[in-house]
């Protein structure tokens, strides 16, 4: 049970871009939530799934003896929900959730100031959910500012 949920029912076992794919599979979960679900509790979700997921991990990573195997990928769902969450993506903006996973997975892979010090000196379930709530927060931001500028200008 712990496996499913911590490879996102299985999908970071992709052998190729796991992160990508969890979040992906993240962004359809979220944006099928978002038809039912106000913004708020997508942002109180993906906290809840973090605190859980930090203790579910340290658990993990005892057992397999290994530090932030590519197949955990909750961390992305967590990043994918509250990229979604600051953005201010709605069921009816389905483009500016796909703007938000692009910017999301540019800073999960690119790792700029304090997403990757937080990738290489946290250890443990906050260490591989810290750089990829961080990550989300600064996709959520990002979005939001794209929104702006393109109703702005356009």
């Amino acid at each position: 049970m712990r496996k499913a949920y911590l490879t996102l029912f299985y999908s970071g076992l992709s052998p190729k871009a796991p992160g990508t794919v969890g979040s992906f599979v993240a962004l359809i979960i979220g944006m099928f939530l978002l038809n039912y679900f106000t913004l708020a509790n997508l942002f109180m979700a993906s906290i809840l799934i973090t605190i859980i997921s930090v203790k579910q991990i340290d658990i993990y990573e005892k057992e397999v003896g290994a530090h932030d195997g590519k197949e955990i990928v909750i961390d992305e769902l967590a990043g994918m929900w509250i990229a979604l969450s600051i953005a201010g993506v709605t069921a009816d903006n389905y483009m500016m959730g796909f703007v938000a996973f692009l910017y999301f997975r540019l800073f999960d892979i690119w790792k700029p100031s304090i997403i990757g010090r937080i990738d290489e000196k946290v250890q443990g379930g906050w260490g591989v959910m810290g750089d990829d709530v961080v990550a989300g927060l600064f996709a959520g931001l990002s979005t939001a500012l794209t929104y702006h500028l393109i109703n702005t200008f356009i």
